[in-house]
């Protein structure tokens, strides 16, 4: 039995108990409460990026699935036909000469 020396220190032990009990679980569900929310969020967020919308397709500009254009490239020039005079040698010829040796010959 508890008698009035004992009674006040007891009942003030059994205070601070249920003070500590009442702080873990507030503790506890607080921390519950977060985690909670975290795991909501990261379901929310999107884990891949959106996809692009489609391209838009032109008949005057046709593309493939990528969007790339698949117009034919302008058909090359015709070729230059071979001479057998070079650059260099038409610049000579073209030019009137000054030597008096090639001009009697």
């Amino acid at each position: 039995m508890l008698g009035p020396e004992k009674l006040p220190r007891v009942v003030s032990e059994l205070g601070r108990w249920v003070g500590r009990a009442r702080a873990m679980a507030r503790q506890f569900r607080e921390q519950l409460e977060e985690e909670v929310q975290l795991e909501e969020a990261r379901r929310h967020t999107p884990t891949a990026p959106e996809p692009a919308p489609p391209p838009t397709f032109s008949h005057a500009h046709p593309t493939d699935e990528y969007g790339a254009d698949t117009t034919p490239p302008p058909p090359a020039p015709p070729p230059v036909p071979a001479t057998d005079v070079t650059p260099a040698d038409a610049a000579v010829t073209a030019t009137p000469s000054t030597n008096a040796d090639e001009r009697r010959a």
